[in-house]
């Protein structure tokens, strides 16, 4: 059985900085994309930033310049760092990873979310 564990969040005045880290553990062969969304409230949960095995990115235009995404394979962590954070930036944020199983199982799963509310 392969989860995902997210740490970090919590509550940060606007323009203060914030970390985020989602660990994967279990039965894992590799790791193919990873990344990060985030739901507020009555809102559809978006994609927020995604990097793929090789390194490559994606970030939504509102999060462009200020979060970083990053990984680190030898622990199966995905990381994101938000810097200059905004009161719209509030959410439940989730990681995502797509993972192969040891038993050759092709699986997304999803961390249990983490609250991130920015005061402004």
């Amino acid at each position: 059985q392969v989860q995902l564990v997210e740490s970090g969040g919590g509550l940060v005045q606007a323009g203060r900085s914030l970390g985020l880290s989602c660990a994967a553990s279990g039965s894992i062969f590799s790791i193919n994309s990873m990344g990060w969304y985030r739901q507020a409230p009555g809102k559809q949960r978006d994609l927020v930033a995604g990097m793929s095995s090789s390194g490559i990115t994606y970030y939504a235009d509102s999060v462009k310049g200020r979060f970083t995404i990053s990984r680190d394979n030898a622990k199966n962590t995905v990381y994101l760092q938000m810097n200059s954070l905004k009161a719209e930036d509030t959410a439940v944020y989730y990681c995502t990873a797509d993972v192969v199983d040891r038993q050759g199982g092709h699986q997304t799963l999803w961390g249990q979310g983490t609250q991130v509310t920015v005061s402004s």
